[in-house]
């Protein structure tokens, strides 16, 4: 159902509810007053003593989902500082699922015993092991430029990761290290038929991480994107056909992929033109002064297909296992180019037919409309001027289109169904709307501002749904709040962030916040909204004895009947079914300093049958869904007494679903 039929369909419901109720009255004549006020249980009342608007009511109903019924959007937000990913339901704004991605999280055993394998490939960085992540951008994958339901991506700010998940259980797969640089932001955006998954990098660093004075920053510091090549058939990132390009060491940010007319292409912003470098401790400018000098900075237009030819040629250098696009092969090869956008941007976002690519600059009003096919032409008519690393400079003369101004604080622009944009503004606290001028949009209505609507409070990135994509939506947006303030109860100083849905399936300047949704797990930066249909996950696994990340039946699998503890010296092997409601074998008897490989497998095939397992003292959590194969292995480094139990409350008898691990001195 589309969202404008949803919605007009849920407003039908309530004036007919309200109609019935007056009809009743009129019938029967009115329930006998309990109070003053009226029956307390009758709607009209509630919402005359609570002080509810006309407003009010429609939001309810636009939001509230009655027991069974099913949201018609899932939305993916990243999840900050917590390392994780949030499936969250639209237009109900329920939590539906944390999908455990870049740290451990106990409830589904993710490092906990399940998922090992995974964090093992991107959590120890140099023999380090990294404990948090800050993830910034969800990506979901595309066919033809629009959302598929197969696959979601991540990136991981502080460790330059990124992290491969599937649709079909919501858990991750894989985890790969960015081995040239540090930090990225602007992941993950996706080619429009995933070939590669988009990651740039953030602040100038030399490649490889090495060191280098920063009084050498012009010469020894450089700027990157990479380019990982997804394999869709393994669903993994094949980092052997994965390439990257150096770039000057201005700071990347936020990356888009052209669609449609600039398939092939990809715009990015930047900032830090300055090359500044702080020290404020030594009396120099502060950094937010020192990269804020310039009137304008750097979008970068990249032609990947044409970089592709020439990593497919071996024309590039190779920096810890990475292949690199030097940029001076980038120049030589015209993979490269500049136009000045406004000073701090932050979000180079491609219009649903590919023709324009909308910028905002933090510290100007208006948000600045490119012509892809101004930039094409430019670039055909051959461009002189060059920055001081040699790459091609196209003025803004021939690439912009337009400039709208929306008001204070531009960060982020999302599109609908309809012809309109919406950019969040930051200092403004509110999201604009405006209409795209070009002959695929809104051509009577040309390039102008439509309205706003406040939020509560300092919005960054905005997400509508299937905004960013061939065809959007509209219906939903979601406004990602960095401030709460005033909006929920205290718990203290630290406040959560504020998710407030928004109605935007009325044209022109009528918006209208229909819910605010409080989120604690760290700082939701970005998100993807995806109808729901499009994703196809499983109700249970596919057969028992499923190991997730192989996607496959594990070959140590445990059908009923192989149960067992099986001894080779000091190896122990421990073979285990989870039903209904009991472990099999329920006593384990082994020696200290026995080596353990245990292995459980829950033969249920109803949906929603999870079995949990947890060990004490040996930091073994796990969550075993129907047709679930876990193995995971431990020294018996202490001896005693250890009950091991259900943590999932499966039937009448869970407490009962337990046994004893023995180890002997």
């Amino acid at each position: 159902m589309s969202s404008k039929r949803f919605f007009q369909s849920k407003l039908f419901l309530f004036v007919a509810v309200a109609v019935l109720a007056a009809a009743l009255v009129v019938v029967i004549g009115p329930k006998a007053d309990t109070s003053a006020q009226g029956d307390p249980l009758d709607w009209q009342t509630i919402a005359e003593e609570r002080g509810l608007t006309d407003a009010d009511l429609r939001a309810a109903v636009m939001t509230y989902m009655p027991s069974g019924q099913l949201d018609e959007y899932v939305m993916f937000a990243s999840g900050g500082h917590s390392g994780q990913v949030f499936a969250i339901g639209l237009p109900s704004m329920r939590l539906l699922r944390t999908i455990a991605v870049f740290t451990p999280e106990p409830w589904q055993g993710y490092g906990y015993g399940a998922g090992e394998e995974v964090l093992a490939g991107g959590n120890m960085l140099d023999g380090q092991e990294v404990r948090w992540a800050d993830t910034h951008h969800p990506a979901l994958s595309e066919t033809n430029g629009d959302y598929d339901g197969q696959w979601l991506f991540i990136n991981d700010k502080a460790n330059a990761r990124v992290a491969v998940i599937d649709l079909r259980d919501f858990e991750t797969k894989q985890i790969v290290k960015n081995p040239l640089y540090l930090n990225d932001h602007g992941g993950t955006k996706v080619t429009p038929n995933t070939e590669y998954i988009i990651e740039p990098g953030q602040y100038g660093m030399p490649l490889g991480n090495e060191f280098a004075p920063l009084s050498d920053y012009e010469e020894a510091y450089r700027g990157m994107i990479t380019f990982w090549k997804f394999d869709r058939e393994a669903g993994r990132i094949d980092q052997s056909r994965s390439f990257a390009i150096e770039l000057p060491p201005y700071w990347q940010d936020l990356c888009d992929a052209g669609k449609l007319v600039s398939d092939g292409w990809v715009f990015c912003n930047s900032f830090n033109t300055e090359l500044a470098l702080g020290g404020i401790e030594e009396g120099n400018p502060p950094f937010e002064a020192g990269v804020s000098q310039n009137t304008t900075d750097f979008l970068h237009i990249i032609n990947w297909r044409a970089a592709e030819e020439v990593f497919l040629a071996g024309d590039t250098v190779e920096i810890n296992g990475m292949q690199v696009i030097t940029l001076d092969t980038a120049i030589e090869n015209n993979l490269l180019f500049f136009t000045p956008e406004p000073r701090s941007p932050h979000g180079a976002d491609v219009a649903p037919y590919g023709d324009f690519i909308i910028v905002s600059g933090k510290l100007d009003p208006h948000v600045t409309i490119y012509s892809f096919q101004k930039i094409m032409d430019a670039i055909e008519a051959g461009v002189e001027e060059t920055d001081q690393y040699g790459v091609p400079i196209i003025s803004m003369e021939d690439s912009v289109e337009a400039q709208v101004e929306l008001g204070l604080g531009p960060l982020h622009t999302e599109f609908d169904n309809q012809g309109y944009a919406y950019t969040s503004l930051f200092l403004d606290t509110a999201v604009a709307r405006w209409s795209l001028g070009g002959e695929n949009y809104r051509p009577e209505d040309g390039w102008t501002l439509q309205g706003t609507i406040p939020v509560q409070y300092n919005v960054g990135h905005i997400a509508a749904a299937e905004g960013d994509t061939v065809d959007p939506d509209g219906g939903y947006l979601v406004s990602l709040n960095k401030w709460s303030v005033d909006r929920f109860l205290s718990t203290g100083p630290l406040l959560p962030q504020n998710l407030q849905l928004v109605d935007i399936s009325q044209g022109g300047d009528s918006m209208q916040v229909l819910y605010d949704m409080p989120l604690t797990a760290g700082e939701p930066h970005y998100a993807q909204i995806i109808k729901a249909d499009k994703l196809n996950p499983w109700d249970v696994y596919p057969e028992i004895g499923w190991d997730p990340v192989t996607q496959s039946v594990s070959p140590d699998a445990v059908e009923p009947g192989e149960e067992g503890v099986f001894r080779d010296g000091n190896n122990v092997t421990v073979r285990m079914t989870a039903v209904r409601s009991h472990f099999t074998p329920e006593r384990v008897e082994i020696r200290k300093g026995d080596r353990v490989t245990w292995t459980i497998t829950n033969i249920e095939r109803a949906r929603d049958a999870t079995h949990g397992f947890a060990l004490p003292y040996y930091n073994i959590n796990l969550s075993l869904e129907p047709g679930e194969s876990i193995t995971f292995e431990f020294e018996a480094t202490r001896d005693g007494v250890f009950s091991y139990y259900c943590t999932e409350f499966c039937s009448a008898l869970h407490l009962e679903m337990m046994g004893y691990m023995t180890v002997q001195p």
